[in-house]
């Protein structure tokens, strides 16, 4: 009985003390916390239901992506390309240039295979991709989303936009329509579609890190660099697919990536859509692209440039040079003016300039303004092509004087008649081509005739030449020096 009696006081005094310690420690703790002052809805954290709404983004702004890749992946395609190059190490016979034919074994050439990516811009078979994809191919195969396979045909290219427009036969396709490039803000979502490493119908997302970029990579006599740059990932065969926004709109060609690997490694960079869509345009309807210049040299404002200037302000785009005879000349712009806008639209870079004035043709009229001594100006500007003249150029005429890398001028009946020539045209310039890769050929020479037919303009030229194929041979004359001179190469 004494035993019972001890154990219940046992028990009794650890069951009191067990709800000391908790009462004490609980006002221990609650003493350590720091006191709030604020009420309960003023510290309430955000609780949102994630529910899923279809559409560009949820109801609560949380971006989805499905919308998007549904609308643009059936109109990506894979772009396969075969092309005949010959061996490295083989030395071309001197007669092959002059005339066309092969020496040695036929059997040398090696075929060449390559793939990137194109996107559908019409329902009828328009496909626009990246000139580095088609560049040099023979042969140029399309596989649609659903597998189906076509032959294709190229309707033109432009290296300065490293671009190209494809055309295959077919009907009732599902395309990307383009969308507004200059609307993009930097960190908006977009989605790059494309056949990386041969995986078809790839959909990555990233967003938008910069605008305007440059970086030096294309190829052509005046190259445009203003890309989009994202970090969406972009591997070797993302060339020439779609960048599109969430709503699934065409906001880019996807053309080149920054790494030290050559595969993605954060940095990817896109044809602004803006500028794809004008160049576009201009190759399905004149099969060429009509470009307008300024013809100014320009430079980036940095605050070397400023101290020297004696500016506080960064913005716009400094004018080193004018050109003689260019359409910024004829309107009054000189150098040393800065540039802030065009047709209202502020420019930041002169890779953003390039890019704005090369969305215009020749003959476009475009308003300038600009800083001279501090003081704000503004100028019409009739846009020239790069023969300065205001008028568009033919297909003929570019491709033709582009391969023989001349410009060519017309000559009076006086100046022919002190040359003792009955007709002639001039090389005002010349420029990477055939002439000046097979001839020392010098600026100033007056062509007579080609292939013994004489040549009394820039037209005869073109017609002699556009489709020439095999040796030709140049004859004329110099100014200063007495004698005919001939030259001679293949096409």
């Amino acid at each position: 009985m004494r035993n019972i009696k001890q154990l219940s006081l046992t028990i009794t005094v650890s069951v009191l003390t067990a709800l000391a310690t908790l009462y004490f420690g609980k006002a221990y703790i609650m003493e350590q916390l720091p006191q709030l002052t604020e009420s309960p809805a003023e510290i309430a954290q955000p609780i949102k239901f994630t529910n899923y709404v279809p559409g560009p983004t949820t109801q609560e702004g949380l971006t989805d992506f499905t919308h998007a890749a549904k609308l643009a992946t059936p109109g990506v395609v894979h772009v396969k390309t075969l092309s005949v190059q010959s061996p490295a190490n083989h030395q071309p016979h001197p007669l092959e240039q002059l005339f066309g034919y092969r020496f040695g074994n036929p059997h040398q050439n090696q075929p060449r295979r390559a793939s990137g990516s194109g996107v559908i811009i019409s329902s009828d078979g328009y496909i626009v991709t990246n000139n580095h994809v088609i560049k040099e191919a023979d042969e140029i195969e399309i596989s649609l989303n659903n597998n189906k396979s076509y032959k294709a045909e190229l309707i033109g290219s432009d290296p300065n936009t490293d671009l190209a427009l494809l055309k295959i036969d077919a009907q009732n396709l599902d395309y990307i329509p383009f969308g507004n490039s200059d609307s993009l803000q930097i960190g908006s979502w977009v989605l790059a579609v494309g056949n990386p490493f041969n995986l078809a119908s790839t959909v990555t997302a990233g967003i938008v890190s910069a605008k305007g970029r440059n970086i030096n990579i294309l190829e052509g006599n005046a190259p445009i660099e203003s890309f989009i740059q994202t970090d969406a990932a972009v591997n070797p065969g993302n060339s020439g697919g779609a960048l599109v926004d969430i709503s699934g709109n065409l906001i880019g060609i996807n053309t080149a990536i920054a790494s030290p690997t050559g595969s993605y490694s954060g940095y990817a960079f896109a044809v602004p859509s803006n500028l794809a869509g004008k160049v576009v345009q201009d190759l399905m309807q004149y099969g060429l692209v009509q470009r307008g210049f300024l013809g100014v040299s320009i430079r980036n404002i940095d605050q070397k440039l400023a101290n020297e200037l004696e500016i506080d302000n960064l913005e716009g785009v400094y004018i080193q040079e004018v050109m003689e005879g260019s359409a910024a000349k004829d309107a009054g712009i000189k150098s040393g003016d800065i540039i802030l806008k065009i047709n209202d639209k502020s420019v930041r870079t002169a890779s953003h300039l390039q890019e704005v004035v090369a969305q215009y043709r020749p003959g476009d009229q475009l308003k300038v303004e600009y800083l001279r001594n501090g003081n704000l100006s503004a100028s019409m500007v009739e846009l020239k092509n790069k023969n300065q003249g205001t008028e568009l150029l033919s297909k003929e005429e570019v491709t033709t004087l582009d391969v023989l890398g001349v410009e060519l001028e017309e000559l009076s009946r006086s100046e022919l008649k002190a040359l003792g020539l009955e007709n002639g045209i001039r090389v005002s310039k010349i420029k990477d081509g055939k002439v000046s890769k097979y001839t020392d050929m010098r600026e100033g020479f007056i062509i007579s005739s080609i292939d013994k037919q004489p040549i009394r303009s820039k037209e005869d030229v073109i017609n002699l030449m556009a489709n020439k194929k095999g040796g030709v041979m140049i004859e004329g004359k110099y100014e200063d020096y007495p004698g005919s001179y001939y030259y001679a190469f293949g096409m």
